[in-house]
């Protein structure tokens, strides 16, 4: 690297001194707080400089600028270099909040929270979740440059940048997305790996051996190695290199020395957690040079610099303004479409494509309701973008005609228009793989990167691989949807590997997360309108394998009820009921039967279901109440799941007819029935209560 570059902006020494302010605030605020993790901010702030200096495009007055390149600290325990980061950059992150780092209300939390502190593109903390999510990012970019880009306007047009450290790639989601991302040759993802051969516990010699570069490479990534971390010329001409490869994603494998300059820490895993103190923090700051006794202090040379460096980003922000309006006048329509979906809103007709299921018809499974939905909602719902962990055809999750999304790299040799349809980066349907981790991961880089509706499926039982993500959506209220099928013992002969029992109870104790168990196609209808309404939740349905029978809704409640969580289906109707009937999804039937029965027997019942419990909660407490009526006491909740949860709303003289343990192979009608799930046992329960 030169001395001063072309635009006169960077010398080595204001360049070591910026490093080293980036290096210091960070140190300070974990030094104030008493916590955090100063040995990554020593570290790989080098390669963090550079790349904010050189490289990256954005725009600190407008955070959320549509083609500004995004950068992931996948990290997250290293926030404080964030932090200064963003602080140096001149975002709206004040040296008072450096100051709070880690205190209640802050904007400077222990890790990084989308949503609460500009600039941070998405949470992340939980290793490996941040890469995976870096991955979904440069996905959505493709897609929606493949969708939008014309001739001469190349609107969308940015890069996915991801600072990853030895524990990331350690694990496992960003070993499934990594093979994801070199097979759909996303090139405009760089991942530079803070290789400092140590984690939380020791030298990573202890566990973690493999050769990196080798198994990237495999992978189809671009593997690029700096050996020294301090050196900005080699750095320099390695993110050159990687921003030049336009079919591979890449990987910088950058050596460096966790808590470097510290007299007493560098390159010891005590250093990766562990605050300094303000002794050793003297010692570092002496031993690395730093002039300054005053803690919490930017040069007046690096906040000039940074103001020179975020005038490029307001100026790159100004010209792709010119061109958007350029762009507008030349593309009316697509910009429409582009203003539409980048503010998240549906067509005002959008619900005109939706199937309609009548009563008396062909008994049909809510998977295969749903799949029939998807397809209607996609031809309206048209950023709506997703797939299923290699189980489209048991899931029903393809859009008909809408394409795969696929790089034509990868189109296998002579195969000129695959079966599938279009294959493409403007294909709508993704084909993740037996990868279900990393595909959650994907959904929350998909949605938080904007433009894109995501949703993802797989069995029910699987849920519990995707789990981590699954939090993540809900914490960053992205309202990604899940697609969960084969939904209880009724799996039948695959036996209880592949029988969910505590899966619905465990995504319920999720917050924000809206967890809807549709009974009937009208209900899955209903569930669908509401996921696709919602802007700041995630959804995830639970649907049925085998075939369940449409209401007749002339007779009973409309499946509207839906939206408040739990609604009468059938009643009495001789003021307060004897018995409360609560169900959801494919138990409502024997449910059903038996209110009949009991009706017929002069029972005063009141059959309620209850596909949700998160929406039912949301409710006033009127509503509660007059569906669930306190004085009456004497309750039964049918559920092919386990029965805790259930207890809330049966109370301590109701029952709740689950399954509190392992299922069996075995025909799923059978296997309903010998765990109780028929009209008799139901009947029987409701003879003992009474």
């Amino acid at each position: 690297m030169s001395e001063q570059n072309q635009a006169g902006l960077f010398t080595k020494d204001v360049d070591q001194l910026a490093i080293n302010s980036i290096r210091f605030l960070a140190l300070d605020a974990i030094d104030k707080a008493k916590s955090g993790h100063p040995g990554m901010p020593l570290g790989a702030a080098p390669m963090a400089y550079l790349l904010w200096s050189r490289f990256l495009n954005f725009s600190p007055r407008n955070p959320s600028w549509g083609n500004r390149d995004r950068f992931v600290l996948s990290a997250g325990h290293a926030s404080a270099l964030l932090y200064s980061l963003l602080h140096h950059a001149g975002y709206d992150l004040s040296l008072e909040e450096i100051k709070n780092f880690r205190q209640w209300g802050s904007k400077t939390p222990g890790h990084p929270e989308f949503g609460h502190t500009p600039g941070v593109e998405v949470t992340t903390g939980p290793l490996g979740q941040g890469f995976a999510m870096a991955v979904g990012m440069a996905i959505a970019e493709r897609h929606l440059a493949a969708r939008f880009n014309q001739e001469g306007f190349e609107i969308v047009d940015h890069r996915t940048y991801v600072l990853a450290s030895d524990g990331d790639l350690m694990e496992g989601v960003a070993a499934e997305a990594a093979s994801l991302a070199g097979h759909l040759r996303l090139g405009k993802l760089i991942c530079l790996y803070d290789s400092n051969d140590i984690s939380l516990s020791g030298p990573t010699h202890m566990t973690f051996s493999e050769d990196t570069g080798k198994k990237f490479e495999a992978m189809h990534w671009q593997v690029l190695k700096v050996e020294d971390g301090n050196n900005l010329e080699a750095i320099e001409t390695a993110i050159a290199a990687a921003r030049a490869e336009t079919v591979m994603p890449s990987l910088i494998i950058v050596k460096t020395h966790i808590g470097f300059g510290s007299p007493k820490f560098q390159d010891r895993h005590d250093a990766h957690g562990s605050p300094f103190g303000v002794d050793e923090t003297q010692a570092t700051k002496k031993n690395l040079g730093w002039p300054y006794k005053e803690t919490f202090f930017v040069p007046d040379e690096v906040r000039e610099l940074f103001v020179a460096i975020a005038r490029k980003g307001i100026t790159a922000q100004a010209e792709w303004d010119g061109l958007m309006r350029r762009f507008s006048g030349q593309n009316p329509r697509l910009k429409e479409e582009w203003d539409r979906i980048q503010a998240g809103e549906l067509l005002l007709d959008w619900e005109k494509e939706l199937p309609t299921f009548a009563a008396g018809g062909k008994a049909v499974a809510t998977r295969s309701a749903s799949g029939q939905i998807l397809n209607g909602a996609a031809l309206s719902v048209d950023n709506l973008i997703g797939g299923s962990a290699d189980l489209d055809p048991s899931t029903k999750t393809v859009m008909k005609n809408k394409g795969f999304f696929e790089s034509p790299l990868t189109l296998p040799q002579g195969l000129q228009n695959p079966p599938e349809g279009n294959w493409s980066y403007a294909g709508r349907n993704i084909s993740f793989g037996v990868r279900e981790h990393a595909m959650g991961s994907i959904l929350n880089g998909i949605a938080a990167h904007g433009g894109l509706r995501p949703y993802g499926s797989t069995f029910l039982v699987f849920s519990d691989y995707l789990r981590p993500a699954i939090r993540l959506a809900a914490l960053m209220k992205l309202p990604v949807i899940y697609i969960f099928t084969h939904d209880s013992i009724a799996v039948g002969e695959d036996g209880p590997t592949h029988q969910p029992v505590e899966q619905t109870a465990s995504l319920r104790a999720i917050p924000g997360l809206t967890v809807i168990r549709p009974a009937d196609a009208n209900e899955t209808l209903e569930a669908w309108k509401h996921a696709l309404n919602a802007r700041e939740t995630p959804t995830a349905f639970i649907l049925s394998r085998q075939d369940l029978p449409i209401l007749d809704r002339s007779r009973y409640a409309p499946a509207a009820g839906l939206h408040k969580g739990a609604y009468i289906l059938a009643d009495a109707g001789k003021g307060t009921p004897d018995l409360l009937l609560i169900a959801s999804g494919a138990e409502l039937f024997p449910a059903l039967e038996a209110y009949e029965q009991l009706l017929g027997e002069g029972i005063n019942a009141r059959l309620v279901s209850m596909p949700s419990w998160e929406l039912f909660e949301a409710q006033p407490q009127g509503y509660r109440e007059e569906i669930l009526p306190p004085a009456v006491k004497k309750r039964i909740a049918v559920e092919a799941g386990v029965s805790q949860g259930w207890y809330k709303y049966v109370g301590p003289e109701g029952t709740v007819i689950g399954v509190d343990t392992f299922g069996a192979s075995a025909p799923g009608g059978l296997t309903l029935k010998n765990f109780g799930f028929t009209v008799e046992n139901i009947l029987k329960k409701v003879k003992e209560l009474l």
